[in-house]
């Protein structure tokens, strides 16, 4: 064969494989560019499920020092698939018994035995159902899901621990096991605020049904992902392909402790007078801010829970708290001044047909007292009196007085389901004013004001007149960082005029002091505020039906001279004992400005006064410094290093009581000397020179079995007795 053969073959050749190669690039080019849409259509339908929403992660609702008032908790149920493709029974058999050994450790209300015949009746069933498809017989559906545990749900530490137990720690398709997880919300407080806070509904993705939860509901549910069910090597799974974006967190502005002192106060006095319902509220003076609120409601007989949120929500008339609105607006237009004097006679006033009537008039009545008195007193008549010679032939005037206040304004509360103050006026035509409304609203009937209304009232009085928004949620956060911060919101930069504001204060000063408040008076702090008592309405049998249907009141302010909290109490229909706000509500407030005050008092220990059979300083054990001066600055209490160069220290007390820190040398290959010390630093000491400790007792090391400064041996066992 010449050369130019060979020559022309290969060029033959590679002219052949240029084709195919030209070929397959333009098939190639085709199929991408002018097929392309119509395979890729192809190709996501096949083992692709259409988008499935991913539900995020709901955002927490925290107190005000970031305690969990509720979160999201997510719980599993266990099944065994026995038909997945990896699991051997062999496999399964070796290993059901330490398997079983172990959920009996985890779950030790059930028997090991119990474990071991869950997971092989498992098994026989399918190799019943293996057999029954050999011999040609059709089984419907095979049981792919077969439950563990009796269907018992398991947290998600439960369930970490479970993945590592033996079998189950392998991969789902040689365990077969698979989690269903389920979501709740729990409130970790209980009945703490429930109603305030808030619930969802029982399907979880459906939000908030009341409360901050349904507020805030679009930013605590987040924003959903998405996914795609694929089906690879046989098996469906879930391929995330837009994450979730988790809910953001609400930093409420409920402190625990305030709420805890609230709520087992108002508990206790339903118990105690056997009352419908009752509701609580603390408020902080200077920012608005919310601290407890409580809402409890008769369950049955015997057992009251947050029920509705009578705070926000219940439009009744307040009753005598109100007297002190009307006796602002007399004050504020000249109609009167607190020393003037007022005839209630024996305290009953007929008037237009009807008559008012002060709660004492079976003694006889008040007779003639000041104006101030009038409130200190609580006196229907009196303050009826006041408002009728001010306003009678014009109650606008009086009505446009209470508006100046801010009673007309809309507190555009963060509760869905919140109430308005209703206060009733000669022009608003779509409710009736007769001749006797105007004395009738002076003392708190004929209009409907939810009782955190009256408390943002009795608020603005205690801050100076700076009437502000109440508020619930402080903060807004995602992932750990402020996203908004809430501001004091003012609805009413001074309702009245500082003299008229010091008028005030004293009155209700004088309520708790000398008048019908005396049950809130307490020897730790100074209480103001206003006691209420009013019958409620039966409907169309008014107010006279069985006369036992009253709701008794108290608002006011802790302390009196420097105020940081305002507080309401508001109980209705009580069975036991004489209808009192001052007693019954009052009795609430007043324990709950003690316990919430008490925690607001602090003193250094120099300061307490000295016990005789107490040691004037702490007993300080030897060791190390620096966590001794760390205890020792932060309880404020003086000592003596001027002598101490090292890190470790023996201690004395001079005559003169103070502390001195002395040093103690530590030599290396020396055994140290650790009597005086607590078990932690001896037993430090000792065994970084080398030697094995026997610990005996406990408290302090007063005795060593080898003498200090003794060549350390390593390996040594040396005994220290402690006391």
């Amino acid at each position: 064969m010449n050369k130019n053969n060979i020559q022309i073959k290969y060029f033959i050749v590679a002219i052949c494989f240029g084709c195919i190669v030209v070929a397959i690039f333009t098939k190639a080019s085709y199929i991408s560019f002018v097929e392309g849409n119509i395979w890729r259509h192809m190709g996501d339908s096949i083992g692709k499920r259409p988008n499935i929403e991913v539900t995020a992660p709901r955002g927490n609702i925290y107190s005000d020092d970031e305690q969990l008032m509720a979160t999201t908790e997510y719980s599993y149920r266990l099944y065994i698939d026995f038909w997945a493709d990896g699991l051997k029974g062999d496999t399964l058999k070796k290993y059901v018994s330490p398997l079983s050994i172990e959920l009996n450790k985890l779950f030790p209300e059930k028997p090991i035995s119990y474990y071991q015949n869950q997971f092989m009746s498992g098994w026989k069933m399918k190799e019943n159902e293996e057999s029954q498809i050999k011999r040609g017989k059709k089984i419907s559906k095979r049981s792919r899901e077969y439950r563990l545990l009796d269907g018992k749900m398991v947290n998600y530490l439960e369930l970490k621990k479970i993945q590592k137990m033996p079998f189950l720690c392998q991969n789902k398709n040689k365990s077969g096991l698979i989690t269903k997880p389920f979501v709740k919300r729990t409130k970790p407080f209980g009945t703490l605020a429930s109603r305030t806070i808030g619930d969802i509904y029982g399907e979880f993705e459906k939000g908030g049904k009341n409360g901050l939860e349904l507020e805030y509901d679009s930013l605590l549910r987040g924003i959903p992902g998405t996914s795609t069910r694929r089906k690879v090597n046989g098996r469906i799974i879930n391929v995330i392909d837009i994450d979730p974006i988790p809910g953001k967190d609400i930093i409420s502005t409920i402190n625990i402790h305030i709420q805890d002192i609230t709520e087992k106060a108002l508990l206790d006095k339903l118990q105690e007078i056997d009352a419908e319902s009752g509701t609580a509220v603390v408020m902080e003076v200077a920012t608005g801010e919310i601290k407890a609120i409580t809402n409890m409601g008769r369950f049955k007989e015997g057992v009251w829970t947050e029920s509705k949120n009578f705070a926000v929500a219940d439009q009744s008339e307040p009753g005598s708290t109100f007297k002190v609105a009307s006796m602002m607006v007399a004050l504020e237009d000249g109609v009167i001044t607190p020393e003037d004097s007022i005839e209630t006679g024996n305290g009953l006033y007929p008037y237009a047909g009807s008559v008012v009537r002060d709660h004492n008039a079976h003694k006889g009545g008040y007779g003639k007292i000041s104006a101030a008195q009038t409130i200190w007193y609580s006196s229907n008549v009196g303050v009826a009196k006041i408002i009728l010679k001010g306003y009678k032939n014009n109650p606008e005037k009086y009505v446009e007085g209470l508006y100046k206040i801010g009673f007309n304004k809309d507190l555009e509360l963060e509760i869905p389901g919140s109430g308005k103050a209703k206060i009733r006026s000669p022009k608003d035509s779509t409710r009736y004013w007769s001749v006797t409304t105007l004395p009738w609203m002076s003392f708190g009937y004929e209009t409907q004001i939810p009782p955190i209304y009256t408390l943002t009232f009795f608020n603005a009085i205690a801050n100076n007149g700076k009437m502000i928004k109440p508020i619930f949620v402080k903060e807004i956060r995602q992932n750990g960082e402020v996203e908004e911060r809430k501001q004091t919101k003012v609805i009413n930069e001074q309702i009245c005029s500082q003299r008229t504001l010091e008028q005030i204060q004293e009155m209700l000063l004088n309520v708790v002091e000398n008048g019908t408040g005396e049950p809130v008076k307490s020897p730790s702090l100074k209480i103001a505020g206003k006691t209420g008592t009013a019958q409620l309405s039966q409907g169309a049998a008014g107010y006279t039906a069985g006369g036992k249907s009253h709701q008794v009141s108290f608002c006011g302010y802790f302390p009196a001279d420097k105020p940081m909290y305002s507080c309401i109490v508001v109980i209705r229909k009580p069975r036991n004992g004489y209808p009192s706000g001052g007693t019954m509500a009052g009795g609430v407030c007043r324990r709950i400005a003690e316990e919430v005050y008490s925690k607001t008092l602090s003193q250094k220990p120099q300061d307490c006064i000295k016990d005789s059979l107490a040691p004037t300083l702490p007993f300080i054990k030897s060791g190390l410094f620096s966590e001794t001066k760390y205890i020792l600055n932060k309880l404020d209490i003086p000592y003596n290093n001027d002598s101490l160069d090292g890190k470790w220290f023996v201690s004395y007390t001079r005559k003169d009581e103070d502390i001195v820190l002395k040093d103690r040398k530590i030599i290396d290959n020396l055994v140290p000397n650790v009597v005086g010390m607590g078990a932690k630093d001896a037993i430090y000491l000792l065994e970084n020179s080398g030697l094995k400790v026997n610990l005996l007792g406990r408290g302090t090391v007063f005795a060593q079995s080898i003498n200090s400064g003794a060549r350390a041996v390593k390996g040594q066992t040396i005994a220290i007795q402690l006391r």
